[in-house]
C-alpha cells in the first residue's frame, strides 16, 4: 500500500503557545514534513477558505475560538467535500478526552507533551487512508 510521501502531505499545526507549536515544527520537518501553521481557530478555518490541507494537528485549548469548535465549524463547512484529518491535542488525559475530540468532528487526539513515536503512528495509520 502506497503512503503519501510526507512532502506531498499538506499539514496544519493549530496551536496557541509558541514553544508547543515550535517543538512540533521541528518534530514534523525532522520526519519529512513541511507543515503550516496558524496560531488559533479562527485562523485555521480563514486559512482553510483558502487552502486544503490533508491533516490538521489542532490544539483543542486556545484562547479565542478553541479545537473543539474549530473542528465542528470546518466540518459544517466540508459537507460532502474532501475529509480533512483533524487530530486533537490535548494536555488533558481524562477518561472523556478523547470522546469529547470524538464528538467535535476530530478523527483521532494526541496526548501533550507529544511523543514522536506516537505521532509518527498517528500520522501514518491516518494518511494511509488518504491513500485508499
Amino acid at each position: 500500500m502506497m503512503t503519501k510521501s510526507s512532502q506531498s502531505v499538506r499539514l496544519l499545526i493549530v496551536e496557541d503557545y509558541p514553544d508547543n507549536r515550535e517543538l512540533l515544527m521541528i518534530m514534523l520537518q525532522a520526519i519529512g514534513y513541511q507543515p503550516d501553521w496558524v496560531s488559533n481557530g479562527q485562523e485555521a478555518i480563514a486559512l482553510l477558505e483558502e487552502q486544503q490541507y490533508d491533516v490538521i494537528l489542532m490544539d483543542c485549548q486556545m484562547p479565542e475560538m478553541d479545537g473543539y469548535e474549530a473542528t465542528r465549524v470546518i466540518r459544517q463547512r466540508e459537507k460532502s467535500q474532501r475529509h480533512t484529518i483533524i487530530i486533537g491535542l490535548t494536555a488533558h488525559v481524562m477518561k472523556g478526552d478523547r470522546q469529547k475530540c470524538l464528538d467535535a468532528g476530530m478523527d483521532d487526539y494526541l496526548s501533550k507533551p507529544i511523543d514522536l513515536d506516537k505521532l509518527i503512528k498517528i500520522l501514518d495509520n491516518w494518511l494511509q487512508t488518504l491513500a485508499e
